[in-house]
């Protein structure tokens, strides 16, 4: 990734919505940290400044973690991120793709799915055979949509799935 951050880690969605590593569109950083406070840390007492400097980890030069954005132009209509960890009881699996969000306006438009893709091809590329995320039960499907299998149920709520690089 750092090589190259100014081209796109994913091909253009068909409306032409490139996705992009945040460190080559920053512009976006705290908008995409307000995103990731509102949808799971505000209601549990994180604070917004916890956030951002979690997300600040995606800017180093380590590639996990990284957070991906979709863009028009400069507005941000999307993001996820590969991160080494998203669940404390399950240490040993690693990556994981996680904060997946779509502004709402843009919903239903493939946007989640390519940023869930260009996630999964990310770490494929840094050489893990299998990638993990958790989702409530009733999004879970989604993911068994687009190749991910079930791994575990009711985690604290959630369910773990996985996807395995594909061969070759």
């Amino acid at each position: 990734m750092t090589d190259a951050p100014d081209r796109p880690v994913a091909p253009p969605l068909p409306e032409g919505t490139p996705i992009r590593d945040l460190r080559t569109a920053t512009h976006v950083a705290a908008l995409v940290a307000d995103r990731i406070w509102r949808a799971w840390w505000r209601d549990q007492g994180v604070p917004l400044d916890a956030v951002r400097a979690r997300l600040e980890e995606s800017l180093g030069v380590a590639p996990v973690p990284t957070t991906l954005v979709a863009l028009r132009g400069t507005q941000l209509l999307g993001t996820a991120s590969l991160i080494a960890s998203d669940m404390e009881q399950r240490p040993a699996l690693s990556p994981w793709v996680a904060a997946l969000w779509v502004e709402p306006a843009h919903r239903r438009a493939g946007i989640g799915a390519a940023l869930t893709e260009a996630a999964s091809r990310l770490a494929f590329r840094l050489g893990h055979a299998r990638v993990y995320l958790a989702a409530l039960p009733e999004k879970a499907d989604f993911y068994r949509r687009r190749g991910w299998a079930t791994c575990e149920t009711d985690v604290d709520g959630l369910d773990i799935l996985s996807r395995a690089s594909p061969p070759g």
